[in-house]
């Protein structure tokens, strides 16, 4: 009978290594400190996902107000 070793990945705010279980809450972050500084640079737009410009300027004009 084999034990599986749980997969480790590295924290994306610190690099430390954190197991990747069930047990861990925090994952892929090594705790609630780098969760909580990852989430305020997404809330400070330091984070983003690249998009593509034509439709970021296309869905950014102003729209025309509905008629009923």
């Amino acid at each position: 009978m084999s034990t599986k070793k749980p997969l480790t990945v590295a924290c994306p705010t610190c690099a430390a290594p954190v197991e990747w279980t069930a047990d861990n809450p925090y994952r892929p972050f090594c705790c609630e400190r780098c969760k909580l500084i990852d989430l305020g640079a997404w809330a400070a737009e330091e984070h983003a996902i690249p998009g593509d410009s034509l439709e970021d300027d296309l869905f950014s004009g102003e729209l025309d107000a509905p008629r009923h």
